[in-house]
């Protein structure tokens, strides 16, 4: 009887590495690849650029596979503890790094039966951080970008959608990395940032056309998703041209608020006049624009006013079911509350009877709490809607300052970047 072989890969970016690992493990005996899931490689790097299903799709046909079954986590030890394998087979590059764990517990888990570990050496001139790297560099397509939020909110419990105001915030968003693979996942096209980066008020007074210029030249050296800020989406028959118009850019997904009128910033409350729209009228409007939109990943997302407007958790309620039943394909709850107890509440309260459409929340005012509170609380994406644009300008107020102030930039230069690191930012500069 053959012996068992089994292969953990996230097979993403095949590569002669890759099929070395399984001529070898072939030659051990028959080999079930344990192919990790979306959610899997989410948890410790990059959603993978193919989805499982794709990926299953070419492994199956690679000559030596004889299975393939899915790895939920990046845990061997239930796949293996079901399996049983005589053999594990892996690249020797798994002894460092955030692997490092999992290695050591695939052995004690195989000792429990006699199992080996057996290892390959690397392949040298052959990495998927390179190849990725080249993949950025060469960018993205608007289908291909468009298609990631929904992927992202199915594979994670908690996306991280920061505010992008120009290419340069774009840049940093694309390209921050903490240790262990935190990153944004996303940008947030903010009207109020994209308004006052132009010097203008934030009533709608920056068109469509100007602020969909801006978002191509974010687009043009970045490769994440984008949600894009319509406010009101105006009327419904400018609203199906607005969605055609942002699904043909490779925008994800449009948020739009139930009020009407001219538009007047959240945070204000009931300190200025705000008018919320019908439910009737609003659920036509999602209508509208889930009937102009062609592809199935493009999201409209319905934000509901009514704890900005104090108009009670009832009727937030309410207009969540019928936004939901009207086509939304996400509900976002606001809150100018200083704590999240009533976005708490209202997660507890949806989550009750709908435990699969997402919520998205902007925790500008509640700002205590983490992301990964909000998951667990139910909240599948996080917008930090204004802080690039709120960080950059006490910056160039204090440099502008200390210039005049002393007449020279000599004072200034210990905060600013320098060029050297500028030229290093920006690809291609060198």
């Amino acid at each position: 009887m053959a012996k068992k072989v089994y292969v953990g890969m996230s097979a993403d970016l095949l590569h002669p590495g890759h099929m070395n690992i399984i001529k070898e493990a072939a030659k051990l005996g028959e080999v079930t690849v344990g192919l990790l899931t979306d959610s899997a490689i989410a948890s410790y790097k990059r959603l993978p650029y193919m989805n499982y299903e794709q990926r299953k799709a070419v492994v199956e046909n690679v000559k030596g596979v004889v299975n393939v079954i899915p790895q939920e986590q990046l845990d061997y030890r239930p796949n293996l503890e079901g399996f049983k394998p005589d053999f594990v087979v892996h690249g020797d590059d798994w002894k460092e790094g955030v692997q490092q764990k999992t290695r050591k517990e695939v052995i004690q888990t195989l000792e429990q039966w006699g199992g080996k570990l057996v290892e390959i050496p690397y392949t040298e001139g052959i990495s998927s951080t390179q190849i990725n790297k080249s993949l950025k560099d060469i960018g993205t397509t608007p289908d291909i970008r468009r298609t990631r939020l929904r992927r992202l909110i199915g594979a994670k419990p908690i996306v991280r959608i920061l505010e992008a105001h120009n290419s340069l915030s774009g840049l940093i968003i694309e390209s921050l990395k903490l240790d262990g693979g935190i990153e944004f996942d996303g940008m947030w096209s903010s009207s109020l940032t994209d308004s006052t980066s132009k010097g203008k008020p934030d009533i709608e007074a920056v068109d469509v056309s100007t602020r969909i210029d801006t978002i191509n030249e974010i687009f043009e050296v970045t490769t994440k998703p984008m949600i894009y800020d319509a406010d009101t989406g105006g009327i419904s028959e400018h609203f199906a041209f607005t969605v055609r118009t942002l699904e043909r850019t490779g925008i994800s997904a449009v948020i739009i608020e139930d009020k009407t009128g001219l538009k007047k910033n959240s945070l204000f409350g009931t300190e200025v006049e705000q008018t919320q729209d019908t439910i009737e009228n609003f659920s036509e409007k999602i209508r509208v624009g889930k009937k102009a939109q062609i592809t199935e990943d493009f999201m409209i997302i319905a934000r509901i006013e009514s704890l900005i407007l104090e108009k009670g958790m009832e009727d937030a309620i309410s207009r969540a079911k019928a936004f939901v039943d009207a086509g939304a394909d996400g509900i976002m709850i606001h809150s100018r509350r200083k704590n999240p107890a009533e976005i708490i509440e209202f997660c507890n309260k949806f989550r009750s009877f709908n435990s699969s459409t997402p919520v998205i929340v902007v925790p500008t005012s509640f700002n205590e709490i983490t992301a990964k509170e909000l998951g667990e609380a139910g909240v599948n994406v996080v917008i930090y809607a204004n802080h690039m644009l709120r960080a950059a300008y006490p910056g160039m107020m204090k440099t502008a300052k200390s210039i005049l102030e002393n007449d020279r930039s000599h004072e200034a230069e210990k905060d600013l970047l320098s060029i050297k690191e500028i030229l290093e930012l920006i690809p291609g500069t060198k």
